[in-house]
């Protein structure tokens, strides 16, 4: 394309032009004012000077026209999966392109969005991000408009008026009159007291405006807890019972509909937190000793534990007829402690107690009783374990994991980790446990003991028990058989982790779901699954994966860490995981809960069409009785009407790039020289007469 103007190029700048042009200019229009003979004479040789100093020059323009650009944003989002909406829009983009490229007007730039791997990209369908960026280099005159292949249903929408000046099309993907069912929770806290009700809301929702009550299964932790009635569109309440510390899994779900276009909404997830009570712990010391403060001051510093600490100096054969109102100890209270209120607490520890005739021998009854039912007992034994005034010559001794021998070693040792204890998760990785010899300081007093039961986790002198910890029906026990370790908290020889070590064993024994032996968790990171089983077993074996839309999956696991089994696996859904391994099982959720792209997944022109008419385009359904209903493209400028009952249009832009530049000179060389010489001459003869 050529295009001609004229440039001028002054021999002069400007202001001598005018020094030397305007003082000729007012004297040549004064003689024209006043009628003397030779003006135009004179006016014609000013001419001639002034374009001779201005020097005209004709530019002869060389332009290629630029092409508008067209943006095809496609939506390949979750939603599009449903139906015959991904065959629809795999047409029209075919169509249109082969459409666009018979006009060579138009630079097509195709943007697919929605098929990512993270999945916060995943969650929304954010089609005017994706159309921001591909105008981002683009000139706005640039702009020719864009076309949106989408089901309608685009959560980035903006507020106000779109943020580039063209014309937006938007094809609709599915059918009118789609049905859908969905359910959604409304209110659901993210904490919960564990065994404490939780309140909850939740509501069914239907396209159709349909009335009336449906069943809604309500899940815990992939267990089915009730079945509750619902009225479609009002919220609903719901109370639960956490169950377990740490994550829970809430989900509500209902029954697929006749006709209904998709299942994946007509279940709803909400993660709580399950946050324990403060623990109860009964500590009763049985005589003053160098260790007696070491459990009592840890136990005092967890915020989570309320103790009871009683020790007993004051034993029954010490009667010397003081009267009761003039003491100052306080009177065990054996009967509120271990008959009316011994299910209270969490944890009952004898540090080093001997019977004498404090606890009546029925008592020890209660006590092995309430171990059986689930409670807790730690044993912490001095040398009067091995004593005649032994607990385990009592009725507690069901309950007792090992029998003393008698014997009290006293030698100093490293206490170190057994094989079992390596993988336990009370002792695993103990600080300066890898180390040989330890590093820790030593030990000096161990209590024989025959045919421990449970397992053994740490071994003192000449490879005996430390350590053992057992399960007694649905209850635990647990045994420490030295009373040294307040040698690592008072740090002889450097010390050692007495901090974790203790808090452990109690947390432990108080079930603690971090602290189990077998435990099998997983968790979302981004859209990869991963898996992690923690074992006292070689090998646990793969983890079987059921995923959201029922497809089995397999994880192989393998050892991170002693006792510690990791695996993970890239994901495409998002939604509930089912984890299997050995016996065990758990849910997984991968992605944001609820996102808003299962929400509502009906197909619809309503929430573009205000956007498309903002710009002039126009909104409209591909589905036709047969196929797809591509319209025609048109280019269209100015202001003109874009779009038709079977067309759409895209604006076209005047921009050009320029390629190349003709000069012709007009009042330059020989040409110019000699209409300046004539055009003087005649006026100078014209003066001379």
């Amino acid at each position: 394309m050529n295009s001609w103007s004229l440039s001028f190029e002054p021999l002069l700048s400007w202001q001598f032009l005018a020094l030397i042009l305007v003082p000729l200019a007012i004297l040549a229009l004064a003689g024209l004012w006043f009628r003397r003979r030779g003006a135009l004479l004179r006016l014609a040789a000013l001419v001639a000077l002034g374009a001779a100093l201005l020097n005209p020059v004709l530019l002869d323009e060389n332009r290629e026209p630029l092409q508008s650009v067209v943006a095809l944003v496609v939506d390949r989002s979750a939603s599009q999966d449903i139906g015959d909406r991904t065959a629809q829009t795999d047409q029209a983009l075919t169509a249109l392109q082969e459409k666009l490229a018979h006009l060579k007007q138009f630079e097509v730039r195709v943007v697919e969005t929605g098929r990512a791997d993270a999945a916060d990209e995943r969650t929304e369908t954010r089609l005017f991000s994706a159309l921001d960026g591909a105008f981002r280099d683009v000139p706005p005159s640039r702009i020719g408009g864009a076309i949106m292949i989408t089901d309608g249903e685009v959560h980035d929408v903006p507020a106000g008026a779109p943020g580039f000046h063209a014309l937006l099309h938007a094809l609709i993907t599915g059918r009118e009159g789609e049905k859908d069912r969905r359910i959604r929770f409304e209110k659901a806290p993210r904490f919960g007291i564990v065994g404490k009700p939780l309140d909850m809301t939740y509501r069914v929702i239907t396209s159709g405006g349909e009335a009336g009550q449906v069943d809604v299964r309500v899940s815990v932790n992939g267990q089915q807890v009730s079945v509750e009635r619902a009225v479609i569109g009002q919220e609903m309440s719901l109370r639960l019972t956490i169950p377990n510390a740490g994550r829970n899994i809430i989900e509500v779900a209902v029954d697929h509909e006749d006709g209904e276009i998709t299942d994946i909404n007509n279940r709803s997830v909400a993660l709580v937190d399950g946050i324990r009570e403060n623990l109860r712990v009964l500590l009763v010391s049985g005589e003053p000793h160098a260790g007696e403060r070491t459990w009592r001051n840890l136990l005092k510093s967890d915020a989570s534990v309320d103790l009871v600490h009683f020790t007993i100096l004051r034993p029954p054969e010490k009667q010397d007829g003081t009267p009761i109102n003039e003491l100052s100890l306080i009177a065990f209270p054996t009967r509120e402690l271990f008959v009316d209120k011994i299910n209270e607490f969490d944890l009952i520890i004898f540090d080093r107690y001997q019977h004498r005739d404090v606890l009546p021998i029925l008592y020890y009854d209660y006590i092995a009783e309430y171990v059986e039912k689930g409670g807790a007992l730690l044993i912490a034994a001095g040398p009067e374990y091995a004593g005649p005034q032994s607990i385990a010559r009592t009725p507690l001794l069901p309950a007792l994991p090992a029998m003393p021998t008698g014997e009290v070693v006293e030698k100093g040792f490293y206490p170190r980790l057994t094989d079992l204890g390596k993988r336990h998760p009370v002792t695993r990785g103990l600080e300066g446990s890898t180390a040989e010899p330890p590093h820790w300081s030593r030990w000096f007093r161990t209590i024989a003991v025959d045919h421990p039961e449970g397992e053994v986790v740490m071994k003192g002198a000449d490879d005996r028990p430390l350590l053992v910890l057992d399960h007694k029906g649905e209850g635990r026990v647990g045994m420490f058989l030295s009373d040294q370790g307040w040698l690592w908290a008072r740090g002889f020889e450097g010390g050692g982790p007495h901090v974790p070590l203790y808090r452990r064993i109690a947390h432990w024994l108080m079930k603690e779901p971090e602290l189990e032996e077998e435990r099998l968790t997983a968790d979302g990171r981004g859209m990869t699954l991963e898996v992690r089983r923690q074992t006292m077993s070689d090998n646990p074996g793969n983890a079987q994966v059921i995923t959201p839309s029922g497809k089995p999956m397999t994880v192989p696991l393998t050892q991170s860490e002693p006792g510690i089994f990791t695996g993970s696996a890239v994901t495409k859904e998002i939604g509930l995981y089912q984890v299997a391994n050995g016996n065990l099982s758990t849910l997984a959720h991968i992605g944001p809960i609820n996102a808003p792209e299962f929400g509502d997944m009906v197909s619809t022109e309503d929430v573009l069409r205000p956007q498309a008419e903002k710009t002039g385009g126009s909104v409209r359904r591909l589905a036709a009785a047969s196929g797809v209903n591509v319209p025609g493209i048109v280019p269209v400028r100015g202001n003109a009407d874009a779009s038709g009952r079977d067309w759409i249009g895209l604006k076209t832009t005047n921009d050009s790039v320029l390629k190349s530049v003709g000069r012709v000179p007009l009042f330059g060389g020989f040409f110019g020289l000699g209409l300046l010489l004539m055009a003087l001459g005649a006026m100078w003869y014209r003066e001379g007469r």
